[in-house]
């Protein structure tokens, strides 16, 4: 039986097969050879800027339509809801049994503390500084986003049409690009790795692993149309040393190798995940812990010496809250990886919410589902501070020197610095903390205020985490704290 072609179908495969050359000869040529010479056209910059100017005028036709009809636009707390002034807990004591009254130095309960504690215990429910931070940051204008929006009934008939093109440009355009862009660098790092692996261990080797390492990174950099300001780049870090930063989402990781390798630690994983870990592996020292051993805290701390003792490994990567948080604060951060006794390379990481939100919630989305919203956003703009390098004082513990360099990274980078621990967003709060608030009324009522900063462990930063507890920070890529 013979086949025949149509002329219509001919025609049809020849322009499909001419747009997907062009396609890709676009990618290799602008994006892809770009990102393996470590060069960039500057198009980002300028795709950035000029989304900022849409964003502006979009918000301004929204402020006018809604004044035109008489309705109040929805505006973000940027201070919380609840205006709080820093007191003491004796000040506010005294101020509720009143002017006439003292706190002597016997012990005397008056009915009018009870009102203290309702209400900070109301103020905690009606604006927890807790929870609010794993939920996403608030816009103070519209970014074309109806995700980010909660104004969308006030836009004109102009700016619906300007809409509903940002949602063709992004869906129809960006996803498809950026969806490619991924394939092609998680393909290339599974195969160049595992040829690199085969390699005899040496400068070869090691310089072959970090050439593929960044090419890699880069691509999927480019994959989220990532916008990156990196800043005192004298401060990496260095070989030998453990970099910590603040951690907002899992592309964390790329945002920093993309401007420089370093060594990962995590728990071992199945699937995709599980497959480019043990690529990885072949051709660079990371750190991979199966499941029964990452709550052994002497054998992670002994693995996690042994690596930075070797000056010639590359610096650990660590993320030492455990958790993810919406980028507007840094929360406690886990004792374990300043436990090791090297130098600590702080990393301030900071986002910008306007072209898209980069906070994974992973209680409320997937993996892909959140890469689906990272892809179909407008772009990842992020700032990046390397810090001046930091180690542990005479007559410090790990705790504190934790503490230090958690306030450096929160003022380098705008963001709150909290002492409440991250995991506290799935697990209830432990009766230690309700003990500590009793000790401090008790030392009220008896006038013992000598010791009470160094007795309390939420003023001095926080709980000390347990044991168990102390290496959650070591571990990247545990999928129970994101």
């Amino acid at each position: 039986m013979a086949w025949f072609v149509f002329p219509d179908d001919s025609l049809l495969c020849m322009c499909l097969g001419i747009s997907f050359t062009v396609w890709f000869t676009l990618l290799l040529v602008f994006i892809i050879v770009p990102a393996i010479l470590g060069v960039s056209f500057g198009i980002r910059r300028v795709y950035m800027r000029t989304l900022i100017k849409i964003f502006e005028w979009a918000t301004l036709r929204m402020e006018r339509g809604a004044k035109e009809k008489n309705h109040h636009l929805h505006k973000p707390y940027s201070n919380g809801i609840i205006a709080k002034e820093p007191s003491s807990l004796e000040q506010e004591i005294q101020e509720l049994r009143g002017l006439g009254s003292s706190l002597g130095s016997e012990p005397e309960f008056g009915m009018a503390d009870i009102f203290y504690f309702c209400r900070r215990g109301v103020e905690s429910i009606v604006d927890d500084e807790v929870i609010k931070r794993f939920s996403a940051q608030e816009l103070e204008s519209w970014n074309l986003l109806t995700r980010s929006n909660y104004n969308f009934r006030h836009i004109s008939l102009r700016l619906r049409v300007l809409w509903g093109l940002g949602l063709v440009t992004r869906y129809g355009f960006l996803l498809p690009l950026r969806v490619t862009l991924a394939v092609t660098g998680i393909g290339l790092l599974l195969v160049l790795t595992t040829l690199v692996g085969f390699l005899p261990s040496g400068k070869l080797r090691n310089h072959l692993s970090e050439k593929v390492h960044l090419m890699c990174y880069r691509i999927c950099v480019r994959a989220l149309t990532a916008i990156i300001t990196y800043h005192n780049r004298q401060n990496k870090p260095k070989n030998g040393g453990i970099c910590v930063a603040n951690h907002t989402t899992p592309i964390d990781v790329i945002i920093l190798a993309n401007d420089g390798c370093y060594s990962m630690v995590g728990q071992v994983h199945g699937g995709l995940m599980g497959v480019v870990q043990r690529a990885m592996v072949k051709s660079s020292p990371h750190i991979w812990f199966e499941r029964s051993e990452v709550k052994d805290r002497h054998l992670v701390a002994k693995r996690l010496s042994d690596h930075v003792a070797d000056k010639s490994k590359q610096p650990i990567l660590i993320f030492p809250e455990g958790t993810c948080i919406n980028n507007t604060s840094v929360m406690m951060f886990k004792k374990g990886s300043f436990e090791i006794g090297c130098t600590v390379y702080p990393v301030a990481i900071k986002y910008d919410p306007r072209f898209g939100d980069a906070f994974w919630n992973s209680s409320k989305f997937g993996m892909v589902n959140y890469l689906l919203r990272m892809m179909s956003s407008w772009a990842i703009v992020c700032s990046v501070w390397y810090l001046p390098p930091m180690n542990r004082e005479e007559g410090e513990d790990a705790m504190q020197f934790a503490n230090r360099v958690k306030a450096a990274i929160a003022a380098q980078g705008g963001l709150v610095d909290l002492i409440w621990d991250g995991g506290l967003k799935r697990a209830k709060v432990k009766d230690v903390f309700k003990e500590e608030q009793q000790k401090l009324y008790s030392k009220v009522l008896v006038g013992d205020q000598e010791d009470q900063s160094e007795d309390n462990p939420v003023a001095n930063g926080g709980l000390e985490p347990k044991e168990e507890e102390s290496t959650q920070g070591c571990v990247v890529g545990d999928r129970g704290n994101d």
